[in-house]
């Protein structure tokens, strides 16, 4: 058994100080330290899959970033290991409990993930190894775990069996709960816009400092078409991560930091607009383009028609929230939420579809990823 700044001491000396993840009763002592320690950042994610996405927001603003998890939630992390990971390369070590360990007397929830585990992160490309248990472990296992994620490029898992670490305490401060404020609505009833034309509206507000992350799907591929640049990043995959990946760069930069999500991209992980309004970045503009649909896949509806996206986002804690249903509306809300402290939301109603002949990015997620990363560092 080793004690939790046994193995976080040498973590942090390595630069690895940015934590993200779920709770579980396995890595008490761990999490108890990250979050009382302040020369450690964490963020407590809604869900395991969120975690992940916000880690790869920190490591493209520059941090060197552990995601801490249940065995039990590491199905959450797959699409958006598979999908946004491996694609971008996108490297992160993490901690993962052994939950159902064969021999262990645990719950029954845990019996089939307990046998699987080590297969789970075979098959997703994770190479991975016991978490240390004694002392002359530590520096060892660390020193593999950062080779393997800097020849990588990808996430490295320890398996945390039961009782690795003693206890510790926790000293938490609470976080602060912002007055809930009023939506704003610039609704007008007309035609709806093109998305297309909302984004290229959008670009010519002199947005060239901010960081701007694109969901998956025709959002990104427009935004390609528009005016392919060094502070774009599209995301390929990992649905719904686009918030949670702003997030982990709204807190590591000064910069502006726009998100451009979708309906059915932000209902999949609304959690996430809670994280965010916990972790309250003043510097995030989450922008919900709602066209109703799954518009790549078909155009089946979603049902954000009955969703008031902007009352979600108050009452998480974001400190203004608009509907708009035209071009107008959306400028005069982007240009409110560039000027005070947010973070701010937008929904702004769209009509389904694209312009024809929409190509994809023709720039592969590694180097979009490179160059993201270097625009936000530099």
């Amino acid at each position: 058994m080793i004690e939790a700044d046994d193995f976080l001491d040498p973590a942090r000396d390595a630069g690895f100080d940015f934590f993200t993840g779920v709770p579980c009763s396995f890595l008490t002592p761990v999490i108890n330290r990250v979050i009382s320690r302040r020369d450690l950042d964490y963020v407590g994610a809604a869900s395991e899959g969120e975690a992940v996405g916000i880690a790869a927001g920190a490591w493209l603003a520059g941090r060197n970033t552990v995601v801490i998890c249940q065995n039990s939630g590491l199905g959450n992390t797959v699409n958006p290991i598979t999908s946004m990971n491996w694609p971008f390369r996108i490297p992160t070590m993490m901690i993962v409990t052994w939950r159902g360990q064969p021999g262990l007397n645990d719950e029954p929830q845990h019996e089939l993930m307990g046998q699987i585990v080590d297969r789970v992160l075979d098959d997703i490309d994770v190479r991975h190894a016991s978490f240390p248990s004694e002392v002359d472990q530590i520096r060892p296992s660390l020193d593999t775990a950062f080779d393997q994620m800097a020849t990588r490029e990808l996430p490295y898992a320890f398996v945390m069996a039961k009782g690795s670490v003693g206890d510790a305490e926790l000293d938490e401060p609470p976080l602060p709960v912002r007055p809930l404020a009023s939506p704003l609505d610039y609704t007008t009833g007309g035609d709806l816009p093109r998305r297309y034309d909302a984004l290229e509206m959008l670009l010519s507000l002199g947005v060239e400092d901010a960081a701007i992350v694109a969901t998956t799907g025709k959002c990104g591929r427009e935004l390609f078409t528009l005016d392919d640049r060094d502070q774009h990043i599209y995301q390929v995959g990992s649905m719904g991560c686009a918030s949670a990946m702003g997030l982990g760069v709204a807190l590591n930069t000064e910069r502006p930091v726009i998100v451009l999500d979708g309906d059915g991209a932000a209902l999949m992980k609304m959690g996430n607009l809670a994280t965010i309004g916990a972790q309250n970045p003043k510097n995030l503009i989450h922008i919900v383009f709602d066209n109703g649909v799954h518009d790549s896949t078909g155009g089946q509806a979603t049902v954000s028609a009955g969703v008031d996206f902007a009352r979600v986002a108050l009452a998480c804690g974001y400190a203004s929230a608009a509907t708009v249903d035209d071009i107008a509306g959306f400028e005069i809300s982007v240009k409110a939420a560039l000027s005070a402290p947010g973070p701010h939301f937008i929904r702004i109603r769209v009509q389904p579809g694209s312009i024809k002949n929409l190509g994809r990015p023709t720039v592969s997620p590694y180097d979009v990823a490179r160059r993201f990363r270097a625009f936000l560092t530099r």
